[in-house]
C-alpha cells in the first residue's frame, strides 16, 4: 500500500494548477522537512498503483447525506495536506484536523483551534504509514478507517463532497464483509469479489461528478479498513484481478440476498435505464433459471403457486426469506396502498396516476397479469370500486404493498383473496419467496453452493451467470503513449491461463513481461472475426497465486494499428471456465 501511496502523492502533486491561499498558513513541521516530502513524492511519480483507483463518496453518519459543511479528518499516522496538488502541511499522528468550508474556501484548524491555511481546495489528505479516519463517523458500529486519500471536492460554494481514493483491490476488502456474511465461507466470498469487482469496474452513469460510486446500499456497502477480516481479505487476494466476462464484455453482475430457488431475467425485473421501458432488453448472461434443473418456469399461476406455497430443494433454503407470507384485511390494505401509490405512480409504472389525497375506494381484487420464469409478477392490476390500476415492475409492485410499512421481501409472490359467502372481500394473503430483485447470483445460494456442496467460486458464478468466462479486464494496447504499456495483476487459482488477443489490424507480435521475465509471442493473422482471435498459453510462465503481466505495443508496428486483448483462466486440460 505503501507504494500506491507515494504513487498518489505524486499524482496530486503533478497535477496542481492553482496556487495555495495560505497567507496565514504556518507549517507544523521545518520547512526542510516539507522539502524531503515533496522530493520523495517527485522520485515517485513513475511509481504506479497495483490495481485502478476508485472514487468513493462517503456518507455522513446514517448515509444521510453526501454533503459537508465541516469536517474533522485524522491519521494513524503522519498526515500529509495537499491544496489543489500542492503540499502544504504535514501533521502528527492523531492530530483532530478541522475544516470548515464557507464562500469557496476552505478553512484549517490545527488541534487547538488555531488557524493554519486558507485553501481554494480540492484539499487531500494522505497518511503514508496508516489509516485515516473521520472524527465521529461509524460504521457497522466502529469508526471509520480508510485506506488510500481522502479528498474534499467543493459542490457549491457552501458545500462540498467528502471522497475516499482508494486502490479497487483494498476498496473491495471494505465492501465484500459487508454484503455479504463470512460465514457463508471462502468460496462464496471469492464470488461475491469478483462480482463486486466487475461492479465497481464497469462503466456508469455517475451521480456525481465528484466521485464513482458511493459507500451505500446506492452502489454497493463500503465500510472501509476498520471492517476488513482475514477470511473477506484473503477472498479479494484470491481473486485479485479477476472479473467475470461475457464475450469481451464485463458481465452486470447482478446479485441480491436471496432468490428462493430460482433466479429472474434482467429483462422482467428492471427497466432500461435511459428510456425506462419495461421489460427491458435481454441480457443473455442474466436469464432465469432454476436452482434445481428439474423445475418448470413458474409463469402460470398454478406453477407459482404450488412453489411458493412450498419448500422444495434449493441453493437458497436456509435463508429467513426463502419462504414467507403476509396478510392484510381489506382496509388495512386499501390504508397501505393510499400512502404508497403517490410515490410509486411517480415512477411511471403505475397507470393511471394516483395522486395524494385521492381515495382508492373499496378493494375487489387482486390479479396478476403476466410472470416471468421464476414467477415473479411483471404485471398486475389492482381492481377497486373507484377503478382500476395497472402496476408493472418488481420494486414497485414490492413498495406497493407494505406490511406494517415494510415493503414485501420480493415479489415472487402468489396473492390468495377470501371472500365470504357474498363475494366480499374477507382478507388477502400472501405466500412469496426470495429476497431482493432476484436477478444474478444469490448470495444465501452462493454461501450453499461453497460451503455445503463445496463447489469453487468459479464455478458458483457459473451457475448464476449464463456463458460467461473469467479473466481480467479486457484493454488495448497501440502506438499511443497511453496505450503503449499496460500492467495486470491476477490470481491464477489453478495456475493455467491464455492471453486472447483480437487482431483485427493484423498486428505481428506480442511482447509481454510475465512475472519479471520478457517473452515475444507470434501473433495470428485473419481477416474473419473466427480467425483474428489468437490464443496464447502462458500457463507454464504463472505461479499459483498473484501473478504480474505487462502488454507492450511492438516498436516496429505502425501507429494506426492496436489490439484489444486479456488474460482468460483455464483448466488444466486448457479447457475454459464454461462448465
Amino acid at each position: 500500500m505503501k507504494r500506491f501511496r507515494l504513487f498518489l502523492c505524486s499524482l496530486i502533486f503533478l497535477s496542481g494548477t492553482l496556487s495555495v491561499q495560505a497567507a496565514s498558513f504556518q507549517p507544523f513541521i521545518p520547512a526542510e522537512t516539507l522539502k524531503i516530502a515533496h522530493e520523495a513524492e517527485v522520485r515517485a511519480s513513475q511509481l504506479k498503483p497495483a490495481s485502478e483507483v476508485v472514487r468513493v463518496g462517503i456518507g455522513t453518519s446514517g448515509f444521510a447525506s453526501y454533503d459537508y459543511k465541516e469536517i474533522s479528518i485524522f491519521g494513524t499516522d503522519g498526515i500529509q495536506v495537499y491544496n489543489n496538488g500542492m503540499s502544504t502541511a504535514i501533521f502528527p499522528e492523531n492530530s483532530d484536523i478541522k475544516v470548515k468550508y464557507e464562500n469557496g474556501m476552505f478553512t484549517v484548524y490545527d488541534s487547538d483551534g488555531n488557524v493554519t491555511a486558507e485553501m481554494t481546495g480540492p484539499v487531500t489528505f494522505t497518511c503514508d504509514g496508516g489509516l485515516l479516519g473521520v472524527t465521529g463517523l461509524k460504521r457497522a458500529g466502529k469508526q471509520a478507517l480508510y485506506h488510500g486519500a481522502l479528498q474534499l471536492v467543493k459542490k457549491d460554494n457552501n458545500k462540498f463532497n467528502l471522497v475516499n481514493l482508494v486502490e479497487v483491490e483494498e476498496y473491495l476488502k471494505g465492501v465484500v464483509p459487508n454484503e455479504m456474511p463470512v460465514r457463508f465461507g471462502l468460496e462464496a466470498l471469492k464470488a461475491q469479489s469478483v462480482a463486486a469487482r466487475n461492479y465497481v469496474l464497469t462503466p456508469r452513469t455517475k451521480s456525481s461528478p465528484n466521485y464513482d460510486v458511493v459507500d451505500s446500499v446506492a452502489s454497493q456497502v463500503y465500510y472501509g479498513a476498520n471492517t476488513e477480516t482475514e477470511i473477506s481479505d484473503k477472498a479479494v487476494e484470491e481473486t485479485t484481478g479477476i472479473v467475470a466476462l461475457y464475450g469481451w464484455d464485463l458481465i452486470l453482475a447482478q446479485y441480491s440476498s436471496t432468490a428462493g430457488g430460482y433466479t429472474e431475467s434482467y429483462a422482467y425485473a428492471f427497466s432500461d435505464p435511459k428510456t425506462k421501458e419495461f421489460p427491458s432488453d435481454e441480457k443473455p448472461y442474466l436469464i432465469a433459471k432454476p436452482d434445481m434443473a428439474s423445475q418448470t418456469p413458474l409463469d402460470t399461476e398454478e406453477a407459482a403457486a404450488e412453489f411458493y406455497k412450498s419448500t422444495p430443494d434449493a441453493y437458497d433454503i436456509r435463508s429467513p426469506y426463502f419462504r414467507w407470507t403476509r396478510e392484510w384485511e381489506p382496509e388495512e390494505l386499501r390504508t397501505a396502498l393510499e400512502g404508497t401509490l403517490p410515490a410509486q405512480s411517480a415512477t411511471g409504472f403505475v397507470k393511471p396516476v394516483f395522486k395524494k389525497g385521492e381515495k382508492l375506494g373499496e378493494i375487489l381484487s387482486i390479479e396478476v397479469k403476466k410472470r416471468g420464469k421464476s414467477g415473479k409478477i411483471v404485471e398486475l392490476e389492482i381492481i377497486t370500486t373507484s377503478g382500476t390500476y395497472k402496476v408493472y415492475k418488481e420494486l414497485v409492485i414490492r413498495r406497493l404493498f407494505t406490511k406494517d410499512g415494510k415493503a414485501l421481501p420480493s415479489a415472487n409472490v402468489v396473492f390468495e383473496p377470501q371472500f365470504d359467502n357474498d363475494g366480499k372481500l374477507l382478507s388477502i394473503k400472501a405466500f412469496g419467496g426470495g429476497y431482493g430483485h432476484g436477478v444474478g447470483m444469490s448470495q444465501f445460494g452462493a454461501g450453499f453452493m461453497g460451503s455445503e456442496m463445496k463447489l469453487p467460486f468459479y464455478k458458483i458464478l457459473q451457475h448464476y451467470y449464463s456463458g460467461i468466462t473469467l479473466g481480467t479486464k479486457p484493454v488495448i494496447i497501440s502506438a499511443d503513449e497511453t496505450q503503449r504499456t499496460i500492467t495486470q495483476n491476477f490470481y491464477a487459482p489453478e495456475k493455467h491461463a491464455e492471453i486472447i488477443v483480437d487482431n483485427k489490424y493484423l498486428v505481428s507480435i506480442l511482447n509481454a513481461e510475465i512475472n519479471g521475465k520478457e517473452y515475444t509471442f507470434e501473433l495470428c493473422k485473419g481477416f474473419l472475426p473466427s480467425t483474428r482471435i489468437c490464443r496464447i498459453d502462458i500457463s507454464k510462465y504463472l505461479k499459483k497465486g498473484i501473478n504480474t503481466i505487462t502488454f507492450s505495443y511492438p516498436e516496429n508496428e505502425a501507429k494506426n494499428k492496436a489490439l484489444r486483448l486479456f488474460v482468460e483462466l483455464v483448466k488444466q486440460d486448457n479447457s475454459i471456465y464454461k462448465w
